[in-house]
Parts: structure tokens; sequence; C-alpha cells
């Protein structure tokens, strides 16, 4: 058996079918700019995968509509022609996360600004802040949620129920601004 093919499925376009150590079961994934993927198991036909995939048409497409919209607003943001030099990044993170430190009354450690793939931001267990030099690039408010976000992290190192109701004290709309950065995330991240 090779170990992918491309089929082309009626009302989804081409479909990458791959052959998957690892999978346990038929696999479904939409991504942006990739399109959509089919992780086939060990010992299950490609053909069998193909019913599946098939059976899914409305999933996949409807997956496949939120893409097209992330990658529509992802080429808006890439687009425009702002480029990151690191230090100015990092004098204008730490100046902000100083500045939302003094007026909450939070205190970190050290803080680092280096251009994550994955992250918007993380903090270590000693208090040091880590954060995305891509923040500069997003709306003030979505960046001052991440540093809020991470300044929180400094006091509870979870995402437990104390830890979103520090956050829901600092923050207006957190459901919301979470997932505006999502959709940033996939633009400015990937």
């Amino acid at each position: 058996m090779a170990d992918s093919r491309v089929v082309e499925i009626d009302g989804v376009g081409s479909v990458l079918f791959e052959c998957s150590k690892r999978a346990k079961r038929v696999n479904i994934s939409v991504k942006p700019f990739t399109g959509v993927r089919v992780a086939v198991p060990r010992g299950l036909s490609f053909k069998k995968a193909e019913e599946f995939a098939c059976a899914k048409t409305d999933w996949i497409q409807r997956h496949l509509r939120r893409m097209k919209q992330y990658e529509k607003g992802s080429r808006a943001i890439t687009e425009a022609p702002v480029d990151i030099e690191r230090a100015e990044a990092r004098r204008r993170l730490t100046e902000r996360l100083e500045q939302l430190a003094e007026k909450h009354g939070f205190t970190c450690n050290r803080v680092f600004v280096r251009n994550q793939k994955t992250r918007w931001g993380s903090c270590s267990c000693k208090g040091n802040i880590s954060l995305n030099m891509k923040l500069v690039k997003l709306p003030c408010e979505l960046m001052d949620y991440v540093i809020l976000h991470e300044l929180v992290h400094t006091r509870f190192m979870n995402h437990s129920p104390a830890f979103w109701a520090e956050l829901d004290k600092l923050v207006v709309d957190r459901r919301g601004m979470r997932s505006r950065l999502r959709e940033y995330g996939l633009a400015l991240l990937y």
C-alpha cells in the first residue's frame, strides 16, 4: 500500500490521505493554507478511509469555510507591511508589561521576548514570563490580554477557576478576547 494519495471528493475538493503509524482510527483534519488531510491507521485501506471521509462531507465543508475566513483575515494581517525588530518589540512589550504589573500589583522575575511559532506567551514556575515578539502586531487590547494572562499566571500556575476569576477582574469580555486571539493566531503563528 502506498504511503499517501490525493483524492477528489465532491463538494470538498482535493483531500490528502496518508498512512500513519500513530493513528489508532481515521482522523480528519482541516488546517489553514494546507487543506484537508486524512490520517489512515495501519491495517485500514484507503478505500475505507475514503468512504469515511465521504460520510463526513458536511463536517469537512463547515471547517473548510472557517479556514477560508481565517485565511482571508490572515492575508490582510500578514500583507500589512509591518516588520518586527526584536529589540523594538522587546522594548515595547517589556514597557507595557511593567505598566500593567504596576497598575494591578503583579511582580515577575524575568521577561523574555522570543519569536515563537505556537504560543503568544508563557510563564514559568519561577515567575519568568516569555512573550512572543509578534504580539506587537496585534491590536493593543489583545496584546494587553496576553500580558495580563501571563501576569495572572505568576499567582496561579494553572487554568483553574481561580485563575479565570482573577483574569475576569482585569479583562472585559475575556472569552471574546480569546476568540479574537485565536483568529490572529492562525494568521501570525503559522
